[in-house]
């Protein structure tokens, strides 16, 4: 039997253990520690240097698999509904060109060059607003479009877009130049939520008119709102604008799938979404961009909750101020009755007694 098995055999070697020299074993049970620790070193070592060799694997191969999912991952589709990737699509100009020909209801021959300008607004003063505009394109003829994309609804979205279209309008003419020089201008607004609450309209498009007889007063400055939480169910031979939504409201690989099918534009616009979202680096950007809205949404709802437990907070300390100064009106008051009726006694009596309290104030309708 080995020393090992001798000192930890248990009871029935305890002659072995009481004549043993423990100086002996003092040696003996430093040697096995040092050796098991150094076991279990190397053996985290070999974990950690087999994660450094397969990390510099990863890297020369460019592949990445994080507990059984793939960044490469077929099913994986971005939705045109995230500001980035709408604007990565309208980068495309057959996309472009197809999307702007839906929306003013032409041959998509007949849009001929559409431009994409900076999507920053000039400012006419230091004390000016600056506009960002998500997508702002100039046609042949200088009309301007701007599209932007809104997922979750905005309190000032009306104010916010009659601002960013009169803003547009307004930058193209210069110190010296005439009226004459301005040129169209339209706000189209793609929006995942539900603007106008009291009607089923998923499209609608908004200019200047008289409010008495509806007649257009000038088409120079237009507002096309696009609800997409509104799309009604599918039907046969179906407007190519309402096509266009859909797509940008498609949620699934499949959904983009179904469309390509029956819409040769659809099908280009989802080759090119397809190739974007393969794209690693622009993967990121996406993930990125979705992350900050989500992070936007729950910060906006944390705040709101705060507010609301403030407002609590306050009301149930106004209403405590407010009940303790009613109680001492209506005690003064009491008094006072009492006084009059010169009952002193039921004043010291109602000072230690509250039921008894209670029941003067009843009586005298306090």
């Amino acid at each position: 039997m080995c020393l090992k098995e001798r000192i930890w055999c248990g009871t029935e070697n305890v002659s072995l253990i009481s004549n043993f020299n423990w100086n002996i074993f003092l040696v003996y049970a430093k040697m096995y520690v040092e050796t098991f620790s150094s076991d279990i070193w190397n053996c985290r070592r070999g974990e950690h240097m087999t994660k450094r060799v397969t990390k510099k694997a990863e890297r020369k191969t460019g592949q990445r698999t994080v507990q059984g999912r793939n960044r490469a991952d077929e099913k994986f589709i971005m939705l045109p509904t995230v500001d980035f990737c709408f604007k990565e699509l309208m980068q495309n100009d057959n996309i472009r060109k197809n999307i702007i020909a839906a929306l003013l209801n032409v041959p998509s021959g007949e849009v001929e060059n559409t431009e994409l300008m900076p999507t920053n607004l000039r400012k006419e003063s230091k004390d000016d607003k600056y506009g960002i505009l998500d997508v702002r394109v100039k046609l042949k003829d200088g009309e301007q479009i701007d599209f932007e994309m809104q997922v979750e609804a905005f309190d000032c979205w009306a104010n916010r877009s009659v601002y960013y279209l009169s803003k547009m309008y307004t930058s193209e003419i210069k110190e010296g130049d005439g009226y004459d020089c301005l040129k169209k201008c339209i706000h189209v607004s793609i929006l995942a939520y539900d603007h106008f609450l009291d009607d089923k309209e998923c499209y609608r498009r908004i200019a200047f008119c008289d409010t008495k007889t509806g007649k257009e007063y000038t088409d120079l400055m237009e507002m096309h709102i696009l609800e997409l939480s509104k799309l009604p169910p599918e039907e046969k031979n179906e407007t190519s604008l309402l096509q266009w939504m859909r797509f940008l409201g498609g949620k699934t690989r499949k959904d983009f799938e179904e469309m390509a099918k029956k819409n040769s534009e659809l099908e280009e616009a989802y080759d090119v979404l397809d190739k974007l979202s393969a794209d690693e680096k622009k993967r990121l950007e996406y993930e990125t961009r979705q992350r900050a809205i989500r992070d936007y949404n729950i910060g906006m709802l944390t705040a709101e909750r705060r507010g609301i437990e403030a407002g609590r907070k306050i009301g149930r300390q106004e209403g405590r101020e407010e009940g303790e100064t009613l109680g001492v009106s209506r005690i003064n008051q009491l008094i006072l009755e009492l006084s009059k009726h010169g009952r002193t006694d039921d004043i010291v009596k109602a000072a230690a007694d509250k039921e008894y309290q209670e029941k003067l104030l009843k009586e005298f309708d306090l």
